[in-house]
Protein backbone atom coordinates (compact mmCIF):
# COMPACT_ATOMS: atom_id res chain seq x y z
CA UNK A 1 0.00 0.00 0.00
CA UNK A 2 3.50 1.98 0.73
CA UNK A 3 4.30 2.05 -2.74
CA UNK A 4 1.14 2.35 -4.19
CA UNK A 5 0.53 5.71 -2.28
CA UNK A 6 3.55 6.87 -2.92
CA UNK A 7 3.21 6.33 -7.07
CA UNK A 8 -0.10 8.43 -6.55
CA UNK A 9 1.30 11.28 -4.90
CA UNK A 10 3.77 11.21 -7.62
CA UNK A 11 1.40 11.28 -10.76
CA UNK A 12 0.11 14.12 -8.47
CA UNK A 13 3.12 15.95 -8.43
CA UNK A 14 3.25 15.38 -12.45
CA UNK A 15 0.13 17.37 -12.71
CA UNK A 16 1.51 20.70 -10.61
CA UNK A 17 -0.12 20.08 -7.41
CA UNK A 18 -2.87 17.97 -6.09
CA UNK A 19 -5.96 18.19 -7.96
CA UNK A 20 -9.45 19.39 -6.81
CA UNK A 21 -11.73 17.20 -5.68
CA UNK A 22 -14.92 18.75 -7.22
CA UNK A 23 -15.46 21.20 -9.40
CA UNK A 24 -17.41 24.13 -6.87
CA UNK A 25 -14.12 23.70 -4.38
CA UNK A 26 -11.69 24.81 -7.16
CA UNK A 27 -10.10 28.21 -8.10
CA UNK A 28 -12.43 30.51 -10.09
CA UNK A 29 -9.86 30.39 -13.31
CA UNK A 30 -9.87 26.65 -13.47
CA UNK A 31 -14.07 26.77 -13.17
CA UNK A 32 -13.62 28.99 -15.86
CA UNK A 33 -11.54 26.46 -17.70
CA UNK A 34 -13.49 23.40 -17.38
CA UNK A 35 -16.48 25.47 -18.88
CA UNK A 36 -13.79 26.49 -21.96
CA UNK A 37 -13.36 22.96 -22.32
CA UNK A 38 -16.82 22.01 -22.20
CA UNK A 39 -18.00 24.52 -24.72
CA UNK A 40 -15.37 23.28 -27.35
CA UNK A 41 -16.78 20.03 -27.26
CA UNK A 42 -20.50 20.39 -27.20
CA UNK A 43 -19.36 22.67 -30.52
CA UNK A 44 -18.35 19.58 -32.08
CA UNK A 45 -21.98 17.48 -31.85
CA UNK A 46 -24.12 20.80 -33.31
CA UNK A 47 -25.07 18.83 -36.47
CA UNK A 48 -27.00 16.34 -33.91
CA UNK A 49 -26.48 12.89 -33.72
CA UNK A 50 -24.99 11.72 -31.02
CA UNK A 51 -26.04 8.88 -28.65
CA UNK A 52 -25.26 10.48 -25.18
CA UNK A 53 -26.74 13.53 -24.45
CA UNK A 54 -24.85 16.72 -23.39
CA UNK A 55 -24.34 16.95 -19.71
CA UNK A 56 -25.92 13.20 -19.46
CA UNK A 57 -23.89 10.75 -17.15
CA UNK A 58 -21.78 9.37 -18.72
CA UNK A 59 -21.09 12.12 -21.38
CA UNK A 60 -17.74 13.52 -22.42
CA UNK A 61 -19.39 17.15 -20.37
CA UNK A 62 -20.38 15.11 -17.33
CA UNK A 63 -16.52 13.71 -17.09
CA UNK A 64 -15.13 17.03 -17.83
CA UNK A 65 -17.39 18.51 -14.49
CA UNK A 66 -15.81 15.62 -12.51
CA UNK A 67 -12.56 17.02 -12.47
CA UNK A 68 -10.46 20.51 -12.30
CA UNK A 69 -6.99 21.73 -11.12
CA UNK A 70 -6.58 22.56 -8.02
CA UNK A 71 -4.16 25.09 -9.62
CA UNK A 72 -4.98 27.15 -12.33
CA UNK A 73 -2.65 26.62 -15.58
CA UNK A 74 -3.26 28.16 -18.99
CA UNK A 75 -4.76 26.04 -21.56
CA UNK A 76 -5.30 26.55 -24.96
CA UNK A 77 -8.13 24.10 -26.12
CA UNK A 78 -7.71 25.24 -30.16
CA UNK A 79 -10.94 25.67 -32.50
CA UNK A 80 -12.27 22.79 -34.14
CA UNK A 81 -12.19 22.93 -37.73
CA UNK A 82 -15.80 23.77 -39.59
CA UNK A 83 -17.69 20.52 -40.49
CA UNK A 84 -16.78 19.60 -44.55
CA UNK A 85 -19.32 17.16 -46.09
CA UNK A 86 -17.80 14.55 -48.11
CA UNK A 87 -13.96 15.31 -46.99
CA UNK A 88 -11.36 11.91 -46.89
CA UNK A 89 -8.84 11.12 -44.98
CA UNK A 90 -5.21 9.61 -45.33
CA UNK A 91 -4.77 5.95 -45.06
CA UNK A 92 -4.64 4.87 -41.41
CA UNK A 93 -6.43 7.76 -40.27
CA UNK A 94 -10.43 8.08 -39.35
CA UNK A 95 -12.71 11.14 -40.47
CA UNK A 96 -14.39 12.87 -37.05
CA UNK A 97 -17.91 14.50 -37.10
CA UNK A 98 -16.86 15.52 -40.75
CA UNK A 99 -14.22 18.37 -39.29
CA UNK A 100 -11.16 16.65 -39.21
CA UNK A 101 -9.04 13.48 -39.09
CA UNK A 102 -7.23 11.50 -36.71
CA UNK A 103 -4.84 8.76 -36.94
CA UNK A 104 -6.12 5.46 -36.13
CA UNK A 105 -3.08 4.19 -34.00
CA UNK A 106 -0.71 6.04 -31.44
CA UNK A 107 2.40 7.66 -33.24
CA UNK A 108 5.53 6.09 -33.89
CA UNK A 109 8.55 7.48 -35.89
CA UNK A 110 10.96 7.08 -38.32
CA UNK A 111 14.25 8.99 -38.85
CA UNK A 112 14.51 10.76 -42.52
CA UNK A 113 18.54 10.27 -43.63
CA UNK A 114 20.61 13.26 -45.08
CA UNK A 115 20.46 10.66 -47.99
CA UNK A 116 17.10 10.24 -48.04
CA UNK A 117 16.54 6.95 -46.98
CA UNK A 118 14.39 6.08 -43.68
CA UNK A 119 14.80 3.54 -40.85
CA UNK A 120 12.65 3.06 -37.94
CA UNK A 121 13.35 5.15 -34.59
CA UNK A 122 13.58 3.40 -31.03
CA UNK A 123 10.31 3.85 -29.40
CA UNK A 124 12.08 3.39 -26.20
CA UNK A 125 14.75 6.57 -26.30
CA UNK A 126 13.75 9.98 -26.51
CA UNK A 127 14.50 11.82 -30.11
CA UNK A 128 17.90 12.67 -31.08
CA UNK A 129 17.75 16.34 -31.35
CA UNK A 130 19.36 17.60 -34.59
CA UNK A 131 17.88 14.48 -36.40
CA UNK A 132 15.03 14.37 -38.77
CA UNK A 133 12.03 12.47 -37.83
CA UNK A 134 8.73 11.63 -39.65
CA UNK A 135 5.24 10.50 -37.86
CA UNK A 136 3.83 6.90 -39.17
CA UNK A 137 0.52 5.20 -37.42
CA UNK A 138 0.74 1.04 -37.95
CA UNK A 139 -1.32 -1.48 -35.82
CA UNK A 140 0.94 -3.93 -34.16
CA UNK A 141 4.04 -2.01 -32.82
CA UNK A 142 5.21 -0.68 -29.75
CA UNK A 143 4.38 3.41 -29.90
CA UNK A 144 6.90 6.02 -29.45
CA UNK A 145 7.41 7.31 -25.91
CA UNK A 146 9.79 9.22 -24.53
CA UNK A 147 8.92 12.16 -26.89
CA UNK A 148 8.04 15.97 -26.05
CA UNK A 149 5.22 17.85 -27.65
CA UNK A 150 7.40 19.97 -29.86
CA UNK A 151 9.13 16.86 -31.03
CA UNK A 152 5.99 15.06 -31.67
CA UNK A 153 4.21 18.58 -33.69
CA UNK A 154 7.68 18.43 -35.67
CA UNK A 155 7.21 14.71 -36.69
CA UNK A 156 3.61 15.31 -37.73
CA UNK A 157 4.59 17.80 -39.85
CA UNK A 158 6.92 15.74 -41.26
CA UNK A 159 4.18 13.64 -42.22
CA UNK A 160 2.30 16.46 -43.89
CA UNK A 161 -0.34 15.97 -40.86
CA UNK A 162 -0.12 18.24 -37.23
CA UNK A 163 -0.59 17.31 -33.41
CA UNK A 164 -3.82 17.57 -32.12
CA UNK A 165 -5.29 20.56 -30.88
CA UNK A 166 -6.55 19.64 -27.47
CA UNK A 167 -10.68 20.01 -28.10
CA UNK A 168 -9.82 18.19 -31.22
CA UNK A 169 -7.98 15.57 -29.58
CA UNK A 170 -10.91 15.14 -27.23
CA UNK A 171 -13.72 15.02 -29.63
CA UNK A 172 -11.83 12.26 -31.38
CA UNK A 173 -11.62 10.16 -28.07
CA UNK A 174 -14.99 10.54 -27.60
CA UNK A 175 -16.59 10.17 -31.18
CA UNK A 176 -20.05 10.33 -32.84
CA UNK A 177 -21.11 9.09 -29.44
CA UNK A 178 -19.99 12.45 -27.09
CA UNK A 179 -19.32 9.98 -24.47
CA UNK A 180 -16.41 10.05 -21.97
CA UNK A 181 -14.94 6.40 -22.90
CA UNK A 182 -14.00 5.98 -26.18
CA UNK A 183 -16.70 2.97 -26.40
CA UNK A 184 -18.86 4.01 -24.45
CA UNK A 185 -20.51 6.12 -20.95
CA UNK A 186 -18.68 3.86 -18.17
CA UNK A 187 -15.40 2.63 -17.66
CA UNK A 188 -14.92 -1.21 -18.54
CA UNK A 189 -12.25 -2.09 -16.70
CA UNK A 190 -9.32 -3.61 -18.99
CA UNK A 191 -11.21 -2.75 -22.18
CA UNK A 192 -8.27 -0.01 -22.78
CA UNK A 193 -4.86 -0.58 -20.89
CA UNK A 194 -5.19 1.36 -17.82
CA UNK A 195 -3.51 -0.92 -15.33
CA UNK A 196 0.07 -2.36 -15.65
CA UNK A 197 3.46 -2.20 -13.94
CA UNK A 198 5.21 0.21 -12.76
CA UNK A 199 9.16 0.88 -13.96
CA UNK A 200 9.54 3.24 -11.69
CA UNK A 201 9.56 1.19 -9.02
CA UNK A 202 11.26 -1.14 -10.29
CA UNK A 203 13.75 0.24 -11.14
CA UNK A 204 14.18 3.62 -9.60
CA UNK A 205 12.57 3.03 -5.88
CA UNK A 206 16.00 3.84 -3.93
CA UNK A 207 15.95 7.55 -6.21
CA UNK A 208 12.20 7.85 -5.19
CA UNK A 209 12.77 9.86 -1.86
CA UNK A 210 14.82 11.90 -3.91
CA UNK A 211 12.63 12.68 -6.51
CA UNK A 212 13.05 11.40 -9.60
CA UNK A 213 14.58 13.67 -12.54
CA UNK A 214 15.09 13.14 -16.28
CA UNK A 215 17.69 10.40 -16.30
CA UNK A 216 15.28 7.80 -14.22
CA UNK A 217 12.41 9.48 -15.99
CA UNK A 218 13.90 8.59 -19.44
CA UNK A 219 15.72 4.97 -18.49
CA UNK A 220 15.12 3.14 -22.08
CA UNK A 221 14.30 -0.27 -19.55
CA UNK A 222 11.18 1.75 -18.26
CA UNK A 223 9.42 0.59 -21.29
CA UNK A 224 10.73 -2.81 -22.09
CA UNK A 225 9.68 -4.08 -18.70
CA UNK A 226 6.59 -6.76 -18.84
CA UNK A 227 3.60 -5.12 -18.15
CA UNK A 228 3.89 -1.58 -19.51
CA UNK A 229 3.53 -0.09 -22.44
CA UNK A 230 1.27 -2.07 -24.95
CA UNK A 231 1.53 -2.44 -28.70
CA UNK A 232 -0.54 -0.32 -30.75
CA UNK A 233 -4.15 -1.99 -31.43
CA UNK A 234 -3.30 -4.39 -28.91
CA UNK A 235 -6.83 -3.72 -26.74
CA UNK A 236 -9.25 -4.30 -29.46
CA UNK A 237 -12.17 -3.04 -27.28
CA UNK A 238 -10.48 0.57 -26.96
CA UNK A 239 -11.41 1.79 -29.83
CA UNK A 240 -13.63 5.07 -30.97
CA UNK A 241 -17.02 4.14 -33.66
CA UNK A 242 -14.54 6.23 -35.98
CA UNK A 243 -11.66 3.37 -35.50
CA UNK A 244 -9.35 5.28 -33.57
CA UNK A 245 -7.37 2.81 -30.79
CA UNK A 246 -5.87 3.44 -27.13
CA UNK A 247 -7.29 7.11 -26.92
CA UNK A 248 -7.45 6.51 -23.39
CA UNK A 249 -4.53 4.27 -21.74
CA UNK A 250 -1.31 2.99 -23.19
CA UNK A 251 0.43 6.28 -23.38
CA UNK A 252 -0.10 10.02 -22.73
CA UNK A 253 -0.71 11.67 -25.84
CA UNK A 254 0.32 15.13 -26.14
CA UNK A 255 -1.71 17.84 -27.75
CA UNK A 256 -0.62 21.16 -29.46
CA UNK A 257 -1.59 23.18 -26.15
CA UNK A 258 2.15 25.54 -26.39
CA UNK A 259 1.48 25.88 -22.65
CA UNK A 260 2.16 21.92 -22.64
CA UNK A 261 -1.15 19.52 -22.37
CA UNK A 262 -1.01 15.68 -22.80
CA UNK A 263 -4.47 14.10 -22.81
CA UNK A 264 -5.63 9.98 -22.27
CA UNK A 265 -3.82 9.16 -19.79
CA UNK A 266 -1.46 5.85 -19.70
CA UNK A 267 -1.18 2.67 -18.65
CA UNK A 268 -0.76 3.62 -14.74
CA UNK A 269 -3.28 6.52 -14.29
CA UNK A 270 -6.07 6.86 -16.70
CA UNK A 271 -8.26 9.12 -13.81
CA UNK A 272 -6.01 11.02 -11.64
CA UNK A 273 -6.73 14.17 -13.75
CA UNK A 274 -10.15 13.23 -14.98
CA UNK A 275 -12.14 10.04 -16.25
CA UNK A 276 -11.49 8.77 -19.64
CA UNK A 277 -11.56 11.06 -22.69
CA UNK A 278 -11.28 14.34 -20.04
CA UNK A 279 -8.37 12.60 -18.72
CA UNK A 280 -5.49 16.00 -19.07
CA UNK A 281 -2.61 17.09 -17.55
CA UNK A 282 -1.34 20.33 -17.60
CA UNK A 283 1.50 22.36 -16.47
CA UNK A 284 4.77 20.84 -18.03
CA UNK A 285 6.90 22.78 -20.72
CA UNK A 286 6.44 21.86 -24.62
CA UNK A 287 10.14 20.25 -23.98
CA UNK A 288 9.10 17.72 -21.38
CA UNK A 289 9.73 13.78 -21.75
CA UNK A 290 9.72 10.99 -20.02
CA UNK A 291 8.69 6.87 -20.59
CA UNK A 292 5.40 7.73 -20.33
CA UNK A 293 4.82 11.29 -23.52
CA UNK A 294 3.21 9.89 -26.53
CA UNK A 295 1.45 11.45 -29.41
CA UNK A 296 -0.46 10.56 -32.62
CA UNK A 297 -1.67 13.22 -35.53
CA UNK A 298 -4.27 15.14 -36.78
CA UNK A 299 -4.88 16.46 -40.06
CA UNK A 300 -7.50 18.54 -42.03
CA UNK A 301 -10.30 16.46 -44.35
CA UNK A 302 -8.72 16.32 -47.72
CA UNK A 303 -11.43 17.77 -50.98
CA UNK A 304 -13.51 15.30 -52.20
CA UNK A 305 -12.88 14.49 -56.19
CA UNK A 306 -13.90 17.21 -58.37
CA UNK A 307 -14.52 19.52 -55.02
CA UNK A 308 -12.95 23.51 -55.60
CA UNK A 309 -9.94 23.98 -52.71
Amino acid sequence: MARRTAWVMFVLALAGGAHAATLEEAPAECKAQVAAAKRAVTGAFAAGGRAVAAGEKGSIEAALEGYAPGRFHPVEEGALPPRRPGGRCQAGSVNVLDRFCVDKWEGSLVERRPDGTEAPASPYHPPEDGHVYVAQTRPGVVPQAYISARQAQEACKNAGKRLCGAAEWRVACSGKKGAAYPYGKARQEGACHDTGTSPMLTYHAETMKRGWGRVELNDPRNNQLEGTVAKTGAFPLCVTEEGAFDMVGNLHEWSADPNGTFQGGYWLDTSQHGEGCSYRTIAHPADYHDYSTGFRCCADLEAASGEAR
